[in-house]
C-alpha cells in the first residue's frame, strides 16, 4: 500500500487455482486482524520507524514526502504514536471504506481464458457486498513556493534533495519530461549531474534524479549525497545545471541517445503476461487513454529539444523546493551562502 493505492495479488499452479482463489478471496473480503498479528505488525512498524534515524538517506526521503505533498494528506508520516493507537476496529473501518468491489480493479494473467476469469470471479467475489459510505478524493498536492529546509543530524555526509511537483501521464508534457530526466540524471553514468558531480568533480556518493509520474500529478526530484565540505559546491552545480537545460536546448546526439535507451528500456516492460496485465490494469486506474502504450514510442520519438527547454525552465530552484540533512558545520555554510534556510524536525 502506497501514498494513492494498494495492491494484493497471488500466484498459483494452474492445478491450484480454485484453491489459491478461495484463499485470496476471503483474505480480501474478510480479513480477520488478529489481534496477535496486528500487534506484531505495529512492533515490525515501529522498529522500522526507529531504524529510519540511524539511515540518513531514508530520513531525507521520508521528510522530502512530507514536505513536497505539504497541504495534502499525502504528506502525513508515520509516527510512534500514530503506530501505537491503531486497534484492530480501525482496521475493519478502514477495510470496509476502500476495500469494497466499486473501489477495486483485477488482473488476471495466465493458462487461463476470459470465460473461465469471469467464472473464478463470480464464484469467489460475486456476494461481495459493497461499501455504504464512499471514500473521499484527497487533494491534489499543489506547488508551495520555493524554500530552502535543513533537517540537523550529526554525520560527516550531507543529503540534499530538490523537488517539484510536475506533469501527470495524462499531461501532454509527460513526454518530454521522461527524457528531460533520462538527461539530467536517471540515465545513469550518461546523465548530466552523474558526469558532472560525480565523474568530473567526484564529489557524490550517490546522485541523479527521478520523476514519478501518476494519473493526476507527478514529482520531479533530483539528489546528491556528499561529503559535508562539498554541500554547497554541489548544491550550486546541480542548480546550475538544472537552469542550463531551461537556457538552451540540449545537443541532438544527447536527446537521440536518450530516445533510444528509454524505446530500448520500455521494450522490457512486457516480458511476461503478468507485465502486460499488470501495465493494462494501470492504464485503466489511471484513467489513460486505452492505446497509452501503443503510441507511448511515437510519441517518444518526437519529442524536441525545444519541448524539453520550455518543460525545463519551470525547474528553477526558487519555484521547486530544497531538503539538506546535515551536520551544523553544513547548515552554516549553507545558510552563508543561500540565505534563509527554514531548520526543521522529524516527527518520529
Amino acid at each position: 500500500v502506497n501514498r494513492d493505492s494498494g495492491i494484493l495479488s497471488f500466484s498459483v499452479l494452474k492445478k491450484d487455482l480454485d484453491k489459491g482463489f478461495d484463499l485470496f478471496s476471503r483474505i480480501l473480503t474478510q480479513p480477520s486482524f488478529e489481534e496477535t498479528k496486528l500487534t506484531l505488525a505495529k512492533d515490525l512498524k515501529l522498529e522500522e520507524l526507529r531504524r529510519i534515524m540511524d539511515d540518513p538517506q531514508k530520513l531525507a526521503f521520508r521528510e522530502f514526502g512530507r514536505l513536497i505533498h505539504e497541504g495534502s494528506p499525502r504528506g502525513r508520516v508515520t509516527t510512534s504514536a500514530s503506530i501505537r493507537s491503531i486497534q484492530r476496529d480501525d482496521l475493519l473501518l478502514c477495510h470496509k471504506l476502500f476495500y469494497h468491489p466499486e473501489n477495486v480493479m483485477i488482473s488476471i494473467s495466465g493458462d487461463i481464458d476470459i470465460p473461465e476469469s469471469k467464472l473464478l470471479i463470480e464464484r469467489y467475489l460475486g456476494g461481495w457486498n459493497s461499501s455504504e459510505r464512499r471514500p473521499e478524493t484527497p487533494p491534489l498536492p499543489r506547488q508551495q513556493g520555493g524554500g530552502i529546509y535543513f533537517l540537523t543530524k550529526d554525520i560527516p555526509q550531507s543529503i540534499a534533495i530538490f523537488g517539484w511537483l510536475a506533469p501527470a501521464k495524462r499531461d501532454a508534457r509527460f513526454y518530454p519530461f521522461e527524457v528531460l530526466d533520462f538527461i539530467v540524471g536517471s540515465g545513469g553514468f550518461r546523465s548530466r549531474i552523474f558526469q558532472e558531480i560525480r565523474t568530473n568533480l567526484g564529489l557524490a556518493y550517490s546522485t541523479g534524479s527521478f520523476y514519478k509520474p501518476k494519473g493526476d500529478y507527478g514529482l520531479f526530484g533530483a539528489y546528491a549525497l556528499t561529503k559535508s565540505a562539498s554541500t554547497v559546491q554541489v548544491v550550486s552545480r546541480i542548480e546550475e545545471i538544472l537552469r542550463e537545460m531551461g537556457r538552451k536546448p540540449v545537443s541532438s546526439e544527447e536527446l537521440d541517445g536518450a530516445k533510444k535507451a528509454i524505446l530500448n528500456s520500455f521494450i522490457f516492460s512486457f516480458t511476461s503476461a503478468e507485465k502486460i496485465a499488470f501495465k493494462q490494469l494501470m492504464i485503466e486506474y489511471e484513467g489513460l487513454p486505452e492505446d497509452h502504450l501503443l503510441t507511448y514510442r511515437l510519441k517518444i520519438e518526437k519529442v524536441t529539444a525545444v519541448d524539453i527547454r520550455e518543460t525545463a525552465i519551470r525547474l528553477t530552484p526558487e519555484r521547486g523546493i530544497l531538503l539538506i540533512v546535515g551536520n551544523d558545520d553544513a547548515y552554516r555554510e549553507v545558510a552563508s551562502k543561500f540565505g534563509k534556510v527554514t531548520r526543521i524536525e522529524a516527527n518520529f
